[in-house]
């Protein structure tokens, strides 16, 4: 009886498990996505994630908490945060967090629950400008807002891959830290799909509009990150990312749609107008 009580749970979960986490945006976008962890429980074992890579990085002495390139940093996000409501209505209650790590790696990250963290390296080596910073912090913002780590999650345990996150909630919290780190793996290791990555571009797209930066930053941090790539080991950031020719041609073809937005919006001062 218990198999058959396990059996036909496991059946209702999966026919409540499909939703759809935003809504479309001007961009359009609007898939019904697969989830059997709750959003809850990977917002906090991501949290558990994120909170070890940064005692990490103070342990080294390379966690930035202050300085120009931090707060330019908090400037832009607290430009986008606010943007995210057009998406869907829980992001206010959202604990949303910036962490800015002194080290040579192209790489910027945002965990499920608003854990944006940006790696110097890619500011630096690139010379991005504000509109491409808010163009990469707004695509992966908008990974969090589609919940694309927990659905990535979800698909995994569908295929009993990641059976132990299910039961993290009652153990202990070396238990707990390492179901984070399987999540963690899930959510940044592995690559994307296509389709998460342009969902993620177009809505990324719109954050920035919206925002009152220059759409056409993700295009130029496109053309920058391919200068800055060609011949070269693909770095951590490209991975998890297809084609930059590829995604080029996407956004290219999404800014009609966000033009409108980027014109209507408040524009944020120039840093020579801040100093």
């Amino acid at each position: 009886m218990r198999i058959y009580f396990y059996l036909s749970l496991a059946f209702l979960t999966l026919l409540t498990s499909c939703a759809n986490t935003t809504r479309p945006g001007a961009v359009g976008v609007n898939r019904s996505q697969f989830m059997m962890i709750s959003s809850a429980e990977v917002d906090r074992l991501s949290a558990i994630s994120y909170n070890e890579q940064n005692q990490k990085a103070k342990q080294k002495n390379i966690l930035v908490t202050s300085g120009p390139t931090y707060d330019r940093l908090k400037f832009i996000a607290n430009r986008l945060i606010p943007q995210t409501e057009a998406f869907r209505d829980d992001t206010k209650q959202w604990d949303w967090r910036l962490s800015l790590i002194d080290a040579p790696v192209l790489n910027a990250t945002c965990a499920p629950g608003g854990k944006i963290t940006f790696y110097t390296g890619i500011i630096e080596q690139l010379n991005l400008n504000d509109d491409e910073i808010a163009a990469i912090m707004g695509h992966e913002i908008a990974h969090a807002l589609r919940e694309h780590g927990r659905e990535r999650v979800s698909q995994a345990m569908a295929q009993n891959l990641a059976v132990n996150v299910a039961m993290a909630a009652a153990g202990s919290y070396g238990s707990a830290v390492n179901a984070a780190n399987q999540v963690a793996h899930y959510v940044f290791v592995l690559p994307n799909s296509r389709e998460n990555e342009s969902e993620a571009d177009a809505i990324g797209l719109e954050l920035a509009a919206r925002a009152g930066y220059n759409p056409m930053g993700a295009i130029t941090v496109w053309q920058k990150m391919i200068k800055a790539t060609q011949g070269k080991n693909s770095p951590e950031f490209l991975s998890t990312h297809p084609s930059g020719e590829t995604r080029i041609e996407q956004l290219t073809a999404l800014l009609p749609a966000v033009e409108p937005l980027y014109k209507a919006a408040s524009k944020p001062p120039t840093r020579a107008q801040k100093m």
